[in-house]
């Protein structure tokens, strides 16, 4: 009942979490862990409860979402589709202690780029926004979401904004579509590896869910200002423990 317990809640604060500002992972990774599922299986699988607290979320945010300068949606579906693939993919082959080290000064770098996006979009003014590079860009991020899920909100939020994205609300709506669609192929590939738990899976999906539909609602209601300092918030406080576990 305890175990049942602690992986509902995780599930349900970080399905909320990714609704607003990413980094849901980190809760639903450590509680798996601590309930008794191998580290590997438990991203895994932590992943796989996450997808339908991204799909809620994207619907909450549903009267606001955009697509970037430079990118359709459909394109952006294609590249969130291709680089959440070949992310999973990786994750079945690589090490997870290679990635454990890269992965604070991934979360510090995308935190930095969103703390001082208004800024950067500022010198940057002037210019078309460039579709080669906004290609690469989310084909990087949606296999960094495919192959370990922690800090991709925080990863998307600071790309779209780079690509000159500035309403906060369009921007969460659009992270957690893609966070949908990349993690969605990604789970595909999950399941025909063998790495995903499904008890824990399905029980947590329900609650991440609630979480993400409440969370991206109550976000809508948030000054801009806030919701933007929360997620640096939130940045550096993943990096700051990604750092600690090392």
């Amino acid at each position: 009942m305890f175990d049942s317990a602690l992986l509902l809640a995780a599930a349900f604060v970080a399905g909320a979490l990714n609704a607003v500002a990413g980094g849901g992972s980190f809760l639903t990774l450590p509680a798996l862990v601590f309930t008794g599922v191998p580290p590997v299986v438990a991203n895994a699988t932590g992943t796989v409860a996450l997808l339908p607290g991204y799909i809620a979320g994207a619907w909450g945010f549903r009267e606001d979402t955009a697509p970037p300068p430079g990118l359709s949606m459909r394109l952006l579906v294609v590249l969130s589709l291709i680089g959440g693939a070949a992310g999973a993919a990786l994750l079945l082959i690589t090490p997870d202690a290679t990635f454990r080290r890269v992965v604070p000064w991934l979360l510090l770098a995308a935190t930095a780029l969103f703390a001082f996006g208004p800024q950067l979009r500022s010198m940057l003014a002037g210019g078309k926004p460039s579709t080669a590079k906004a290609t690469v860009g989310v084909l990087a991020v949606a296999a960094y979401g495919g192959y370990f899920n922690g800090g991709l909100g925080i990863l998307l939020l600071a790309l779209f904004g780079l690509l000159g994205q500035t309403q906060l609300n369009a921007m969460n709506g659009l992270k957690n579509w893609v966070s949908a669609l990349l993690t969605a192929i990604a789970v595909v590939i999950y399941a025909a590896g063998g790495v995903v738990q499904w008890p824990q899976a399905l029980m947590m999906m329900v609650a991440a869910t609630a979480g993400g539909y409440g969370g991206a609602r109550v976000a809508r209601r948030i000054p801009a200002p806030w919701l933007r300092g929360g997620i640096v918030v939130t940045g550096l406080v993943m990096a700051g423990l990604f750092f600690w576990r090392q």
